[in-house]
């Protein structure tokens, strides 16, 4: 492996075998001659978990046959890491996120293929891992980073550090066991940032914690990586996937679908999850949403190109449209849509306010209603459009779609958007760009 690499796997197949239910005996006889063979068959149960006969000469052809009893977690996965690079691992929940990393940590190993790592690694995967329940917090520290590979002077060293990094001084002294799952993950944490690895490795497991310990965690990792050491971080939340990290892989049913800039995998990762988005269409007017006076024909998110918008530079306009039939006169139509975002926040009603049509009836036909949302307006994150369409007086709803589309929202340090040079989380579920001017006071 070459000097610059941190990290690299080739190949890598992991095989889990299922469990299956046992049949009880329905007689006395069956009891007890099942009695007398549970030993033997004990063991080849046993060993029959940790080997897998029938797939070792697929696996040497590179196939992976399907068995009810076999789960390949990972198949034939293989990537590099540079030093100092910040990835993301991103996939739906089974993609073979979790067992990369305990493979990446040494908890287990391939069944086929090879990792070689250079350098320290530390891991936080679980809450608490490797906290015993009755020491004390303080104990646990100790313990805990000397599982983690530091020397006693190291943790002591750290100690302080540590302790107000966690947040749980008043709690030190207490057995672990009568700590919340918040409190272990502060401590877990804390122990695993400040073992100074030259790899650090985190699970989804921040979710644990409260909002502003998970700033205070993304805002160390952060730091981490512009130390030049190597973080591979795997999380559920794109807006801090986007944040933290330059490169990103995407897991799906164990094997890697894309490794690249994490704009672009954030976007592809996106589409796929939420389907036809960033554009809805229903070609069938009979079978789209609405009623018999409006039916939904497409919504669409557009960017400043004129193409469908998977992701949106902050500092970009991005173009809503929204198709529809109107097939009854003299409706007094409210086009509008819902802005929501990943935590199911609205962001704002957009309500169709074209003077054109404002108070006015309208005819049966096809109409295509279109807003503008400025750019430097919403904050990062993944942005979510039903449209709605009513009538008023009387007031009616005629047809809806709920998260029709999605687009992302992504920032950076360059270009004249409101982060400027600030790399950490800018709070807010918008982020317009405000004018601002300074004076110099005299006497100052």
């Amino acid at each position: 492996m070459s000097g610059d690499l941190a990290v690299r796997a080739r190949d890598v197949t992991k095989l889990f075998r299922l469990g299956v239910l046992e049949k009880s005996s329905e007689t006395m006889a069956g009891a007890l001659a099942s009695f007398f063979r549970n030993p033997l068959r004990n063991y080849y149960k046993y060993r029959s978990l940790y080997r897998f006969d029938e797939a070792e000469e697929a696996l040497k052809r590179g196939e992976f046959i399907d068995s009810d009893s076999l789960l390949w977690a990972l198949k034939g996965v293989s990537f590099d890491i540079r030093v100092g690079e910040v990835v993301g691992i991103i996939g739906t929940n089974g993609a073979g996120k979790s067992t990369l990393l305990k493979i990446l940590s040494r908890i287990t190993g391939p069944t086929s293929g090879c990792v070689e790592i250079r350098g320290r690694v530390s891991s936080l995967l679980e809450v608490g891992t490797g906290f015993h329940p009755e020491l004390t917090g303080r104990e646990n520290v100790f313990l805990n980073g000397t599982i983690l590979g530091m020397t006693k002077r190291e943790v002591e060293r750290k100690f302080d550090e540590i302790v107000e990094f966690s947040g749980v001084e008043r709690f030190l002294d207490t057995p672990v066991k009568r700590y919340s799952s918040g409190m272990k993950v502060r401590l877990a944490f804390a122990v695993a940032a400040h073992l100074e690895p030259e790899i650090l490795v985190v699970d989804e497991v921040l979710a644990v914690g409260d909002a502003a310990f998970q700033r205070k965690c993304l805002s160390k990792m952060e730091s981490v990586g512009n130390e030049g050491r190597t973080v591979l971080f795997v999380s559920h939340q794109m807006t801090a996937i986007n944040r933290l990290c330059h490169r990103c892989i995407l897991l799906n049913a164990g094997r890697v679908m894309q490794d690249g800039p994490t704009h672009e995998v954030v976007s592809g990762y996106l589409s796929a999850a939420f389907g036809s988005k960033p554009e809805q269409v229903w070609p069938d007017p009979e079978t789209a949403p609405g009623d018999e006076a409006v039916r939904l024909l497409a919504v669409r998110a557009i960017g400043e190109g004129g193409g469908l918008a998977n992701s949106v530079d902050i500092r970009r306009p991005v173009r809503i449209e929204i198709e529809y039939e109107v097939r009854q006169n003299d409706l007094l139509l409210l086009v509008h849509f819902l802005l929501t975002n990943e935590e199911g926040i609205c962001i704002f009603t957009g309500l169709d306010q074209d003077p054109q049509w404002k108070g006015k009836r309208r005819p049966a036909g096809r109409y295509r209603s279109v807003c503008i949302i400025p750019g430097n307006f919403l904050a990062e994150g993944t942005m979510m459009i039903m449209p709605v369409i009513r009538s008023l007086l009387p007031d009616r709803m005629h047809a809806k779609a709920p998260e029709a589309i999605a687009f992302q929202v992504s920032d950076s340090l360059d270009g004249d958007s409101v982060r400027g040079d600030y790399a950490k989380e800018i709070p807010g579920v918008i982020r317009p760009s405000l004018e601002w001017h300074t004076e110099t006071l005299a006497g100052a």
